[in-house]
C-alpha cells in the first residue's frame, strides 16, 4: 500500500510553469528571432511579395522547430506538451505552405498568415493562463492577443499591398518577439529562484 500523500503527488498544474522555467533559454530565442524578423520585415518596403513569403517560411520553420523542442523536452519529463507540439505543426505547416506556393498572391498570403495567426494566438492564451504570474504570464498572452488582432486585421482587410503587409507583419514580430524575450528572462529568474529552494528540501 502507498504511503504517498496528496502533498507528495506531482501537481500538473505546476508542470507547465516549471517546465518553461527550465527551457527558458528556447523562449528567449524565439523571442530573439522575433525581433529578428520584425527588423527585416521592417526594411524590406521595396520588396517583392515573394521575398517577403520566403523569410515568412524560413521564420515559421525555425520557430516552430524551436517549439517542437520544447514540446518534446516537455513530454520527456512527462509535463504538459500538447499545446507546445501544436503550436509548432502550425508554425511548420504554414511555413511549409508559403514555401511551396511561390507564386502566392498577397491576399492569399495574407488568408494563410491570418489562420496561422489566430491558431497560434489561441494556443499562446491557453498556455498563458497555465503560468503564475510571477512567471510572467500577461507576456505569455500579450504575444497571443497580438497574433489574434493580427488575423483580425488580416481577415477584414485582405487586400492590402504587399508594403504595408510588411509593416503590419514587422510591427506584429516585435511586438511578440519582445513578449517573448521578456518572458524569458522572468523565467530565468524564477528558474534561479527555484534551484536554492530545490537544494535546500
Amino acid at each position: 500500500m502507498s504511503t504517498q500523500t496528496a502533498s507528495d503527488r506531482p501537481h500538473f498544474s505546476d508542470s507547465s510553469p516549471a517546465m518553461l522555467a527550465r527551457n527558458w533559454w528556447v523562449v528567449g530565442l524565439r523571442g530573439g528571432l522575433g525581433i529578428l524578423f520584425g527588423v527585416v520585415a521592417l526594411f524590406m518596403t521595396g520588396s517583392t511579395i515573394l521575398s517577403l513569403v520566403l523569410v515568412f517560411s524560413a521564420y515559421m520553420f525555425v520557430d516552430g522547430a524551436f517549439t517542437i523542442v520544447s514540446g518534446v523536452r516537455a513530454a520527456r519529463q512527462g509535463e504538459r506538451w500538447g499545446l507546445l507540439i501544436l503550436e509548432g505543426i502550425a508554425g511548420l505547416a504554414a511555413g511549409t505552405v508559403a514555401f511551396l506556393w511561390p507564386g502566392i498572391t498577397v491576399v492569399a498570403f495574407a488568408l494563410v498568415l491570418a489562420a496561422w495567426s489566430l491558431v497560434s494566438g489561441a494556443l499562446a492564451l491557453a498556455a498563458a493562463f497555465r503560468l503564475d504570474a510571477s512567471h510572467g504570464r500577461w507576456w505569455f498572452a500579450l504575444s497571443g492577443i497580438a497574433s489574434i488582432v493580427l488575423a483580425a486585421v488580416l481577415i477584414v482587410a485582405p487586400l492590402i499591398g504587399a508594403i504595408v503587409l510588411t509593416w503590419w507583419i514587422g510591427a506584429y514580430a516585435l511586438v511578440v518577439g519582445s513578449s517573448l524575450l521578456i518572458l524569458a528572462f522572468n523565467l530565468r529568474r524564477r528558474q534561479d529562484e527555484r534551484q536554492p529552494q530545490a537544494q535546500a528540501g
